[in-house]
């Protein structure tokens, strides 16, 4: 196997399994929800959008590599407008719905967390996600770079996925265990590095150093008056 098919191979074998671990975490709230009535789910009609928004990212990155693999690459460019178009509106969507699930009498479904201070995680998240991509966006014509990014930021929504996987030692282990799940993917992109350039690309490094110190960073301020005080204010926003 030549190192370019290796290479797509890796790259479409990561998307594939972030596309399968989205799937898995919310099937029962969303893609087989017809077969869970019982199951809890979101209420508001913005969370299926929120949804179905996501998951053409997730097929996009599955079926960008593909494109490259086949020759396609100009198909593979105009997706590409079209996924800045779906990254935009998951930043905003995204943000949206948590707004609106901190805003919840009940807070965010299944989280025993006050809502306020849980806002951080997927504020935060959706935040260093469009960085990510914004860096990614930036240095599409250097495509070392522009994969490792977009494989990065594509790791941060993961974790809710994760968070969802119907196995009850992740759910009793909390966060430690829903940051690091998902950082397993970040995990195999550095082993790839290792094994094919014998150390960090740029891209991993630092695209990487966000995504991680981001996790704690959310845990840090979700108590602060600071937090507190503009998290109150934002969800008032949509109220």
């Amino acid at each position: 196997m030549s190192r370019g098919s290796g290479e797509r191979l890796f790259y479409s074998g990561m998307a594939l399994a972030m596309l399968l671990t989205v799937s898995a975490g919310f099937a029962r709230s969303f893609f087989l929800r017809p077969w869970f009535p019982d199951h809890p789910s979101p209420p508001e009609t913005a969370f299926y959008w929120h949804g179905a928004v996501f998951t053409a990212w997730y097929l996009l990155l599955f079926v960008q590599p593909l494109l490259i693999a086949t020759g396609r690459v100009d198909r593979h460019r105009r997706l590409g407008r079209a996924g800045a178009v779906v990254a935009a509106a998951m930043v905003v969507i995204g943000v949206y719905v948590a707004l609106l699930a901190a805003g919840r009498p009940g807070g965010f479904i299944g989280v025993p967390v006050p809502p306020l201070a849980f806002l951080a995680i997927p504020f935060l998240d959706m935040m260093v996600f469009g960085i990510l991509v914004a860096c990614a966006i930036a240095k599409r014509n250097v495509p070392q770079t522009h994969k490792r990014l977009m494989l990065i930021a594509s790791m941060g929504p993961l974790t809710a996925a994760v968070a969802r996987l119907p196995f009850d030692f992740i759910l009793a282990s909390g966060p430690p265990a829903f940051f690091g799940l998902t950082d397993l993917f970040l995990l195999a992109l550095v082993a790839w590095d290792l094994a094919t350039r014998r150390r960090l690309h740029a891209a991993t490094l630092w695209g990487g150093l966000l995504l991680v110190l981001s996790q704690p960073l959310r845990l840090l301020i979700s108590g602060t008056d600071g937090w507190l005080g503009f998290a109150g204010w934002a969800v008032a926003l949509v109220r």
